[in-house]
């Protein structure tokens, strides 16, 4: 299998999902729609704790508390010094100027940002483009790729075309990760990544918050966590620091 085969058949997903969910999402019962949400987001929030706190693959060790607490708080500053959030808004509003003038606006950077934060912090995300860089084995990757696909129709139905622009979002953050997998031929530190999936596990947990509307928290801010948490242990197992 040609590694990069997972990216494009994830992002071929979402889009298929999320024109399926703008062209037939109205004949959903909006009790319907609202339902399908609520599922998605307790799932996430359920999925963010088992990565969170649980052994992600075989071998690892569970991602370490203080690493994780340490990189989403560095994380977290960088993010909302650099604006993160505020810059994927702007990606979004221009996106909507040009391709969805009639979308509802706040909808539209809602769908964008939950949509692109939840298809791309998840264990699957990475562990599925590590295997299908190194081995050319798109296994995981496919079985995120027909969860996203359902994901996309359920939010493009409730959110609208946003959902769509999330297909680019998931196309550069997996192929990145696949080139880096390939490249390295999947020689990469079980316990550095368990780290990274840690950090990724409370985002998730975040955005499940959001989905169930107990509260809006700025996960893109804390993106840079799942660079910093690797970062991080890898300092204080090279320093021998007890942590």
């Amino acid at each position: 299998m040609i590694a990069g085969a997972g990216t494009l058949l994830n992002t071929s997903t979402v889009v298929v999902g999320g024109v399926v969910g703008l062209t037939a999402g109205h004949h959903i019962p909006l009790r319907v729609r609202d339902a399908a949400v609520s599922v998605l987001g307790l799932f996430t929030l359920v999925l963010g704790v088992k990565t969170a706190v649980l052994p992600n693959f075989s071998g690892a060790a569970a991602p370490d508390f203080a690493i994780v607490l340490v990189a989403l708080l560095v994380g977290t500053v960088v993010g909302a010094w650099i604006g993160i959030t505020r810059w994927l808004e702007r990606v979004s509003l221009l996106a909507q100027r040009r391709f969805a003038a009639t979308a509802d606006g706040s909808t539209f950077g809602e769908a964008f940002l939950t949509t692109s934060l939840l298809f791309c912090v998840g264990p699957l995300t990475i562990l599925g483009s590590f295997e299908d860089g190194a081995h050319g084995d798109i296994l995981l990757l496919a079985i995120k790729s027909a969860l996203d696909g359902v994901a996309a129709l359920a939010f493009a139905t409730t959110l609208g075309p946003g959902v769509l622009l999330s297909a680019i979002t998931v196309l550069v953050t997996q192929g990145t990760l696949t080139a880096v997998a390939y490249l390295t031929r999947g020689a990469l530190d079980p316990y550095l990544i368990s780290q990274a999936l840690g950090a990724g596990g409370i985002m998730l947990v975040g955005i499940g918050m959001g989905l169930l509307k107990l509260a809006r928290l700025p996960v893109a801010d804390m993106l840079p966590a799942l660079v910093v948490a690797p970062l991080f242990a890898l300092l204080v197992r090279s320093l021998g620091w007890p942590i």
